[in-house]
């Protein structure tokens, strides 16, 4: 009886082993690459990625640019011992990936840190993985590599996740082609283009929040310059209108600008609108090549106009 029963307990113990390494990957909210969590890691809610109960523990998933995992390979293969931890190369469901491992100090204590960075195509994925050393039995190496090589990439995050992760709702999405959400900025993309040719090349949008907003309505058109000047990817501009509006029933500020942008200096037109509240300020920019404008703008003025807060 002493034997079946041992047998009876092995052969459960190969069950759970088998569902635990058949277990599906979870991809954080709004991210393209997704990993099998280790035992009592769960999705947090600070940051996109996993954490423990008690948070010492966390996994955090990030995109970078699409170059940044050729820039790691060519180190590695050009060198592959330089540096003061090795990397190693581990297949994963995305393909080869790059990680390190090493340990480290910081005020809270000794930990364990790994870094590993594969490759979306037109981005890269990258995992970072703090392990406190009281942790390290339950988190060692071994088992860190073996949910590195779990890891996996979907080419689309579901519309739907995307807008829930929002601070802001949109009701009109204004058929464009893509949607985004910009990691965990709190601001979302929408395009007719994509990131292999250049999203400057077919109209756009960009919404989000600002923490900053202008104390006294005298200000407001020197705020609305100064941040229309600092729109990212814009290479020369010249502003061609700025006034004040009303959106949704707020005080607003409406700045048009000519300009170049991307990599290969389109001519485009941009719209920026500032919707200020107490806590901030709503800026939604669109952005289209000038020979695109006029059909671009009410889509534009469609998606501004469907925006509520949460």
């Amino acid at each position: 009886m002493t034997y079946l029963r041992l047998l009876s307990a092995l052969a459960c113990l190969v069950v759970t082993m088998t569902g635990a390494l058949a277990a599906d990957p979870v991809f954080p909210p709004g991210a393209r690459v997704g990993l099998t969590p280790l035992v009592g890691l769960v999705p947090a809610k600070g940051f996109t990625g996993f954490t423990t109960e008690d948070q010492s523990v966390k996994v955090l998933v990030t995109e970078l640019p699409a170059g940044a995992y050729g820039e790691v390979m060519n180190a590695f293969k050009t060198n592959p011992t330089a540096g003061v931890t090795k990397p190693e190369s581990i297949e994963t469901g995305a393909g080869t990936a790059y990680y390190t491992a090493e340990t480290a100090k910081n005020p809270a204590g000794v930990f364990r840190h790994y870094a590993m960075i594969l490759s979306g195509g037109t981005f890269s994925g990258y995992v970072d993985v703090l392990v406190p050393e009281n942790a390290t039995k339950i988190y060692s190496d071994d088992a860190v590599r073996q949910m590195f090589a779990s890891a996996v990439i979907r080419k689309e995050v579901p519309v739907d996740e995307q807008l829930a992760l929002m601070p802001f709702k949109v009701g009109n999405l204004g058929d464009f082609k893509s949607v985004r959400a910009l990691g965990a900025t709190g601001a979302l993309l929408l395009a007719d283009g994509d990131e292999a040719a250049g999203f400057e090349l077919a109209p756009f949008m960009v919404i989000g929040l600002m923490a900053a907003t202008p104390t006294q309505p005298d200000d407001r058109a020197r705020f609305a310059e100064q941040a229309a000047r600092a729109i990212p990817g814009m290479h020369t501009g010249r502003i061609t209108m700025s006034e004040p509006v009303r959106i949704d029933g707020m005080a607003g500020y409406e700045t048009r600008i000519d300009a170049t942008s991307g990599r290969d200096d389109t001519k485009v037109t941009l719209v920026q609108w500032l919707r200020f509240g107490s806590g901030g300020s709503m800026r939604i920019i669109g952005s289209a090549p000038r020979d695109q404008w006029d059909k671009a703008f009410p889509r534009f003025r469609a998606v501004r106009d469907s925006i509520e807060p949460r």
